[in-house]
């Protein structure tokens, strides 16, 4: 059993009923959508529009992660893995339409070739050429439609909670997939020097092989201290929601850093005194040079709207602002059970 709290507080109390998510690819349904491309995403028209370096592609996938898709688009359209851009990482176990951006100057007559050959791979549904790269956060957020299977509890219960879920939204905490198996990810972030973050990748030795792996051990430096600070996180929302104050209009809590939190008064007070429980990862940040900032303590999902299509399924369609995530917000109302898991670990074994 792991020590590390990974089941916060929820914003009713209790969970109100038990469901199954992903059973199938299709019961998860994401579409990522762009402010610049906004107009593109209804019209699903494949004849590119726009002009600038970058080719922009929206794909559908399914069984495929999108790291795993950039790196085959880099091959595909002959750049360098850094050339291809995406706005957020999306499920594998799901249908995700997703944009990608390729770095292809002075290329545009090859495009329609291109966008030929990536639909053998993944449909292209839409594609426009910009003058920026993607980023991470680019996008506008993403339009969930997913299906619930064998729901078990009182209707009338359910309904409420999404009607509340509707007005107040649910806490915004990260997921516990961020946190590793039993708190893996915490535990491997008391162990890593957080000075190394600040210095610059060094090979550590001669060779390429020794240059990949210094910066295979940074990558997951990064990740591990990415964990704690999502958790320290977690822990002042669940105070917030234990005493009331989380879902207070334009409430936020802290992404500790240099100099802990930018909170001031009683609010810094507390959070200070959360953090300073966890000493171990509390000190991560004291050598660091990463800025504290701060996260929306609410998702508030936009559009909300359920159907039941029987009595034991449920179809939810809401959309999100990036950094909220579906499965926490229904984790609020449902205690959700991951059927993709298990094709996973099928898959691996």
């Amino acid at each position: 059993m792991s020590h590390w709290r990974l089941d916060w507080p929820t914003s009713g109390g209790a969970r109100v009923a038990h469901a199954q998510l992903k059973s199938a690819p299709g019961d998860f349904f994401v579409d990522e959508f762009l402010e610049l491309a906004e107009p593109l995403t209804a019209s699903e028209s494949t004849e590119v529009t726009g002009s600038g370096e970058h080719l922009c592609l929206r794909l559908e996938k399914v069984g495929d992660n999108t790291e795993f898709v950039a790196r085959e688009l880099s091959r595909l359209a002959n750049c360098r893995s850094f050339d291809v851009g995406f706005c957020g990482l999306k499920d594998r176990h799901a249908v995700t339409r997703q944009w990608f951006s390729l770095y292809r100057p002075g290329r545009e007559a090859e495009d329609a070739d291109l966008i030929h050959e990536v639909s053998s791979r993944w449909p292209v549904v839409s594609a426009f050429r910009d003058a920026r790269k993607l980023r991470r956060g680019d996008h506008r957020g993403n339009r969930f439609v997913i299906t619930l299977r064998d729901v078990s509890g009182d209707r009338q219960a359910i309904d409420d909670a999404l009607r509340r879920l509707a007005t107040l939204g649910a806490p915004n905490y990260f997921g516990p997939q961020r946190f590793g198996r039993d708190g893996a990810n915490l535990e491997r972030a008391l162990h890593i020097d957080p000075s190394a973050l600040n210095r610059r990748s060094r090979s550590g030795g001669k060779g390429r092989g020794s240059k990949k792996r210094a910066g295979s051990e940074g990558a997951k430096n990064v990740l591990y201290f990415s964990a704690a600070r999502s958790w320290l996180f977690n822990e002042v929302l669940a105070a917030r929601v234990q005493d009331g104050s989380w879902a207070e209009a334009s409430a936020t809590g802290p992404l500790w850093g240099d100099g802990g939190t930018t909170a001031t008064g009683l609010l810094e007070t507390l959070e200070r005194d959360i953090v300073a429980q966890t000493p171990g990862l509390a000190d991560l940040f004291s050598v660091t040079r990463m800025k504290p900032e701060r996260r929306p303590l609410a998702a508030r999902p936009e559009d909300l709207a359920w159907r039941w299509q029987g009595d034991d399924c449920l179809e939810l369609a809401f959309f999100l602002s990036p950094g909220q995530y579906a499965t926490t917000i229904l984790n609020d109302i449902f205690e959700l059970e991951d059927m993709s898991l298990g094709r996973h670990n099928e898959q691996q074994g």
